[in-house]
């Protein structure tokens, strides 16, 4: 099966780079994904598909016979708010960018359907293809999961894969929890607002959030065990419009990290304290708003991942899947990972030495385009694998 799935893929890379190039010069955000969903809908028509939609703005479909065990494999397809300054001939010209390499995890499901759709009669039981949408704002698995990806057929076992600023071709992995939870928080401090020169007769609530903004770091420095892992980042402050009017508004966004569910609880309910006290305490008021629940840390399967990864070496050399650090960082599927045995890999596009100088989520960050037909390989041979092995 090696170099049969291996040069299969091979023989489709000019397909695939074109499909990632499309999705690259035409970005879109969260849920909002009417280009992209109706692409992926007519590629999958293509390769005979019946693709269905799922919650707001997610794609399923089906590969292989009904009554055996399901393989699900995800790939996300939602772009970043950020202007795009890599000079590529294909580059996003909309003020969005595909800064996180969603646009190669959607266009290597892609090939992972046309390989598995030539296999099908292969196969040991059913591979569900999940196409989704808001991982950036770490809701699009949860919606999709409410609007039931795990059920009809019901999933058994799933598997993800993301773009890391690392050697081409490296699957890395991490045994146990591989990377953090997320909580992404919105606090928006109201004050009243008049002229900067009187500000005693005013409630300011830049003098607030910054008042928040230093009492929350003594969460992770005071109130949480040492040994556990927590983030807690304020990335956006917003108040006022002039030099000389105090506004009657602050609004703060951030999220916390955490590999531990008592841990995010915890600091969550924190937060929420600490920002009522300091409003108190300077007479202004506070309004909380979380996305959801948030998410949970990712863990990673300790069977699926042993697997796994003697699949991958099998199919692109031994060491080719290799242990990595857990990250700090969030990926939404770990919504699926305390629903069924699940495993997430991060898979080298190009590292610094390769001449790819920049990381995810930079406006200058490019990959190597040889990573895409690698990936579907590794999705449709671990898919049929698994099948295989677990009929």
């Amino acid at each position: 099966m090696q170099s049969s799935i291996v040069s299969e893929a091979k023989a489709i890379e000019n397909e695939l780079i074109a499909h990632r190039r499309h999705l690259h010069q035409n970005p879109e955000l969260g849920f909002d994904l009417p280009e992209t969903t109706a692409y992926v809908m007519q590629q999958l028509r293509e390769y005979g598909y019946e693709p269905k939609a799922v919650g707001k703005a997610g794609i399923s479909a089906v590969v292989g016979p009904d009554g055996g065990k399901t393989f699900l494999i995800r790939g996300d397809m939602d772009a970043l708010p950020m202007k795009e300054e890599t000079g590529l001939p294909f580059s996003s010209i909309n003020g969005k960018m595909h800064a996180c390499g969603h646009d190669f995890h959607t266009s290597a499901l892609l090939g992972a359907a046309k390989l598995l759709k030539v296999h099908e009669s292969e196969l040991k039981g059913q591979v569900k293809l999940m196409f989704q949408p808001a991982e950036e704002i770490m809701d699009g698995a949860n919606d999709m999961i409410a609007a039931g990806i795990l059920e009809n057929p019901h999933v058994d076992a799933a598997m993800a894969m993301h773009v890391l600023h690392d050697n081409l071709g490296k699957a890395g992995y991490t045994r146990g929890t591989g990377c953090g939870s997320s909580d992404v928080f919105t606090i928006k401090v109201k004050g009243v607002g008049g002229h900067g020169a009187a500000p005693h007769r005013n409630v300011d609530p830049i003098n607030v959030a910054c008042h928040i903004q230093l009492a929350l770091q003594t969460i992770n420095s005071r109130e949480i065990n040492p040994n556990e892992l927590i983030v807690l980042t304020i990335c956006s402050i917003h108040g006022g419009t002039a030099a000389n009017i105090m506004p009657d508004e602050a609004v703060m966004q951030g999220t916390i990290r955490t590999m531990n569910m008592d841990v995010k609880a915890f600091a969550r309910q924190r937060l929420i304290d600490i920002c009522e006290g300091v409003c108190k305490t300077f007479r202004a008021e506070c309004e909380i708003d979380f996305i959801g629940d948030g998410i949970p840390p990712m863990y990673n399967d300790d069977q699926l991942l042993t697997d796994t990864i003697r699949y991958i070496d099998d199919l692109l050399g031994e060491s080719t899947a290799q242990p990595i650090e857990r990250m700090t960082g969030s990926e939404d599927f770990s919504a699926l990972s305390v629903k069924v045995p699940s495993v997430l890999y991060w898979f080298g596009t190009g590292s610094t030495e390769e001449g790819y100088n920049y990381g995810v989520h930079d406006c200058r960050v490019t990959f190597n385009e040889e990573a895409i037909h690698r990936m579907a390989a590794v999705y449709t041979e671990c898919a049929m694998r698994w099948l295989e092995e677990h009929q």
